[in-house]
């Protein structure tokens, strides 16, 4: 810990704590304290840090500060934290000298509860590993009980590692909902639907009676937003598909399913179907800007008009296409057609395998690079716009996340320029791209609720969820044998 930035911080509590007991003689003596004015009264200052806004005109605010109340970023600025009819009175405040202050980052594709088969199987095709290893694996050892800790894991991984928000796949996903917000994330969380029996149902259309019950639940939810899932073209049938977005629109509710991602996805669509897979999606009605659309690697020029048109939003897993070959996605081209594309790390799970947001920034531009054979192909700024504010346009929710301006949600990171590999600094974009990690993370908010501070864990119980985890770890290669 930096002993500058620790003095700071004495400083600003101490003066936090006689502003209140200013406030509270006030209040004694009858008199109404400045605090009694909205505008002055806020529940989190953050002062003092490089600001890296994300807005449009993708603003670097040199000793900047933002100014939180409630869930909400109320003002924006450079210098000395003021509010146009005064100075701020503030619950809790945030020295941020020596660090970046970004949006938080958006995982935009995962399965959070197979952080409890991290390694289970690797180094096999896709077809393979969900056939052969991950579906025979969840159906001996998924329950609830399983999800939750799984999702307890997989949020204290996402969060030291800066991610905010993230959209998931996977069984039982109202207790993923009831644990997310536990933990304080955002989270747009699909049911799975698919055409043979999973774990938390058995039948098509008890998943769509639960999925029902899912999205009923969570309606208008400040944290969890609740969506339908069908798994993909090549688990579901047209009556599947068709059923599950006809299900997410009657309650205006995302659809997130897997698309193009495999080349034998591909060609079995050309010889069933005689289109593409994105082609036949079309045909059926389901693409419009309420589908978030993971993978997109076997998409054409054609392909990519008609995602741009439906303004589907795509999501890049660089590190999931690469470990098991599943092809490059020609993002370049996908963000050239008007496509807003983000990133995702995929499961925690033989096709990554962890949940580290900046990991998939710098492989996503080094993987356009070497595919390209251009090192200006995909730059840095582009990356990391990948992970917040596209990330927000690809989820359809850039009006609420992504960049740290007025009236957006107080989802907001702090990055530690005090380790070895975060100096010197030249350029941001390149720092946050190429150098800084995940661990580097110190300071996590969401929805102006402070979850990390410090790199200590304040919503969930990390040394519990470890040793849980370890527990689930020896009976899931016990069931196996």
């Amino acid at each position: 810990m930096n002993p500058e930035r620790t003095a700071k911080r004495k400083v600003a509590v101490v003066f936090v704590c006689a502003a209140l007991v200013f406030v509270g003689a006030l209040k004694i003596a009858g008199q109404e304290p400045p605090s009694a004015k909205p505008a002055n009264f806020v529940d989190l200052l953050i002062t003092g840090g490089t600001v890296v806004t994300m807005d449009a005109d993708r603003r670097i605010l040199e000793n900047g500060y933002v100014v939180i109340k409630g869930d909400t970023i109320i003002a924006v600025g450079e210098g000395l934290a003021r509010m146009p009819n005064g100075p701020i009175f503030t619950k809790q405040s945030i020295e941020a000298k020596g660090a970046l202050v970004l949006p938080g980052f958006i995982n935009g594709h995962t399965h959070v509860p197979m952080t409890l088969l991290r390694g289970l199987h690797d180094d096999v095709t896709l077809d393979d590993w969900l056939r052969k290893y991950i579906f025979p694996a969840e159906a001996k050892n998924v329950t609830e009980d399983f999800v939750r800790w799984g999702t307890r894991l997989a949020a204290a991984e996402q969060i030291r590692s800066g991610v905010t928000t993230f959209a998931d796949m996977y069984y039982f996903e109202d207790a993923v909902a009831e644990e997310t917000k536990a933990a304080g994330m955002r989270g747009v969380l699909g049911e799975t639907l698919l055409d043979f029996p999973a774990p938390d149902n058995k039948t098509n259309a008890a998943m769509l009676l639960y999925t029902e019950k899912f999205l009923k639940r969570w309606q208008n939810d400040p944290l969890i937003h609740a969506a339908a899932a069908p798994h993909s073209i090549y688990t579901c049938s047209q009556k599947t598909l068709q059923d599950s977005a006809a299900l997410a629109r009657k309650y205006r509710a995302p659809i997130l399913m897997h698309v193009a991602e495999m080349k034998k996805e591909l060609d079995d669509s050309l010889k069933q179907n005689g289109l593409t897979p994105v082609q036949y999606l079309e045909k059926l009605g389901i693409l419009g800007p309420d589908v978030l659309a993971a993978h997109c690697i076997f998409v054409d020029e054609k392909d990519r008009k008609i995602l741009a048109d439906r303004q589907v939003g795509c999501v890049h897993n660089p590190s999931s296409n690469m470990m098991l070959a599943s092809g490059v996605a020609p993002v370049i081209e996908e963000r050239a057609a008007g496509i807003a594309v983000g990133l995702g790390t995929d499961g925690p799970a033989g096709s990554n395998n962890d949940l580290d947001l900046m990991e998939e920034m710098d492989l996503a531009a080094k993987l356009q690079k070497i595919t390209k054979m251009d090192p200006r192909a995909l730059g840095a700024k582009s990356v990391v716009e990948m992970a917040t504010i596209e990330g927000a346009k690809a989820l359809h929710m850039e009006k609420q996340i992504g960049s740290l301006e007025t009236g957006k949600k107080a989802d907001i990171i702090l990055i530690s320029l005090d380790e070895p590999n975060a100096v010197p600094i030249f350029d941001i974009y390149a720092q946050l791209a190429y150098a800084l990690k995940g661990s580097d993370v110190e300071t996590v908010v969401i929805g102006g609720r402070v979850v990390m501070r410090d790199k200590k864990l304040l919503t969930l119980n990390e040394p519990e969820i470890l040793a849980k985890a370890r527990e689930y770890g020896k009976k899931v290669e016990a069931s196996l044998k």
